[in-house]
């Protein structure tokens, strides 16, 4: 065993009333191939039944935080940060799972990469309604800036570049320094993501391999304060860190994300106003006009088959530093 092997990691996993989600998420965290781990479950709001799961596993490691009232989940992220005795942080959503070396595999890389402050994800297997996919299927270019990678899309589907919150490993100093933003239901990852890589020192890396399974099934009637579908609080998010993306990077997400939860939500009279600012704000290319239009005119449904049938394999892995 090596010495890296040694150090303490803190997996951080969110919940509220999903007990037999929870349970599972925990045991993959619990069967990683290192054992210097602790679990720590932050049980998000009165939830009898979830903290009633949990003590069905018997593992010293794990650590159960139930909280007296629902801070949303940056906020249920940040308190387990604050709890964490370990060196490392790993987050882990309840519906998602680790495979057993996600862990191992992303420690050794943090201890080979040139930054005091490396950001480690990996690819994962995504469970979509039509079936499993591996994303993302490019690693980031080069001196490539975070709000592009995330957003930019040279592709007309979704998963071409992705860092999902379940695949982030990093340093506990660099989560106490730059916390998750806990007045935000959604998009808070892509918002730690941004903010983070501001810090000096701070680069994301890869696991080229596939380390985590994904749930990336949309469900309306899931019970998640992250699956609201709200094209005006993505506008407004996405405005309030204009200063901090790319105007690239900022026409990509409108004509995307904002566009698609518009047009989910039959909003034709925004199509214009939206529309317009990407043109005003950001700098949008010939694909993003195509790809704003594309989630306007084609059915969602047929996007997503369309995708499952295209997906080709990953290309080979690259990194890059924070600008």
């Amino acid at each position: 065993m090596t010495q890296h092997s040694q150090e303490l990691v803190s997996a951080v996993i969110p919940t509220r009333n999903r007990p037999d989600m929870a349970s599972k998420a925990a045991k993959s965290a619990l069967t990683q191939t290192i054992q210097s781990l602790e679990v720590i479950v932050v049980i998000d709001g009165p939830d009898e039944a979830t903290v009633n799961e949990l003590k069905k596993i018997e593992d010293p490691r794990l650590r159960v935080i139930a909280l007296p009232v629902n801070i949303g989940p940056a906020g249920a992220r940040n308190i387990g940060v604050k709890e964490a005795k370990g060196t490392w942080i790993a987050f882990l959503d309840d519906d998602d799972e680790w495979l057993p070396q996600k862990i191992q595999r992303q420690i050794e890389l943090a201890h080979q990469s040139s930054y005091t402050f490396p950001i480690i994800s990996c690819r994962f297997f995504a469970q979509t309604a039509n079936g499993e996919l591996i994303w993302p299927k490019r690693l980031p270019f080069p001196a490539e800036s975070v709000s592009e990678y995330l957003f930019v899309r040279n592709s007309l589907f979704l998963g071409e570049t992705f860092i999902a919150t379940p695949t982030i490993f990093t340093k506990k100093e660099l989560l106490e320094a730059t916390p998750f933003n806990e007045d935000l239901p959604r998009h808070e990852d892509f918002d730690w993501l941004i903010r983070a890589t501001l810090n000096k020192n701070v680069g994301i890396e890869f696991v080229p391999e596939p380390l985590v399974k994904f749930n990336a099934v949309y469900n309306p009637k899931r019970k998640s304060l992250s699956n609201i579908n709200n094209w005006e609080y993505s506008l407004n998010w996405i405005n309030s860190v204009r200063h901090i993306v790319t105007p690239k990077a900022y026409s990509a997400f409108v004509t995307t994300v904002v566009s698609s939860q518009a047009a989910t939500d039959r909003n034709y009279q925004s199509f214009i106003p939206i529309l317009w600012q990407a043109i005003r704000f950001g700098k949008p290319r010939s694909l993003d006009i195509l790809l704003y239009l594309s989630m306007w005119f084609i059915p969602k449904n047929f996007r997503q088959v369309m995708r499952f049938l295209l997906n080709k394999k990953p290309q080979k892995t690259s990194h890059y530093k924070s600008s």
